[in-house]
């Protein structure tokens, strides 16, 4: 991205990321990579999520691309929608793998506080990348959440909910879809340049 000085901010979902997560091999690998930690990855409270989010953010005044996963997805789209003009303008873009459907029938009791989702559309580039068979999101409410937040969409086939338990731990294809969150990155800048 032009040589700017870019931090990666990895914003895990529900229960964190352990150390064997794409996320965290991601933190490990990229340059100027830190993660967002919460106060309670078992119990998350909407604005404790979100006042995590924030102070992450505002604790650097450097570009920043946030790579969220899960519920960690939904955490940003809230932030999003109240979070002061000087901060939003901090970040590039996001990457939002395997979104979180907070409002479906069988959405464990401990996220429904997540709840509604937040549904206009982001204020910088996003790429949202699904699965066909992710069991917190069907791949029809993936694309429309896409739609709803000016996302950039892809629906990966048989990946689940593309975290340890449906086998991504380096998750190094994934990488290919940050290259591409970059270049859409880039098309904006020109556009507004």
């Amino acid at each position: 991205m032009s040589g700017q000085a870019i931090r990666y901010l990895i914003l895990p979902g529900w229960q964190g990321s352990p150390a064997d997560h794409w996320q965290s091999h991601w933190q490990r690998c990229l340059p100027n990579a830190c993660r967002v930690e919460q106060l309670d990855w078992d119990y998350p409270q909407r604005q404790d999520w979100v006042d995590c989010l924030e102070q992450s953010i505002a604790s650097e005044d450097r570009p920043t691309v946030i790579v969220a996963h899960s519920l960690g997805c939904i955490t940003l789209t809230h932030w999003a929608a109240q979070a002061p003009a000087s901060l939003v303008r901090r970040i590039r873009g996001a990457l939002l793998v395997a979104p979180a459907d907070v409002e479906r029938a069988d959405c464990p009791e401990a996220l429904v506080n997540f709840a509604p989702i937040p549904r206009q559309p982001l204020p910088f580039p996003s790429l949202l990348v699904g699965s066909d068979n992710d069991p917190a999101a069907t791949p029809l409410r993936a694309l429309e959440l896409a739609r709803d937040w000016g996302s950039e969409a892809a629906i990966l086939v048989g990946v689940g909910h593309i975290n340890i338990k449906s086998g991504h731990y380096r998750w190094e294809q994934g990488f290919a879809y940050l290259y591409r969150l970059q270049n859409l990155i880039e098309q904006q800048a020109r556009r507004c340049a």
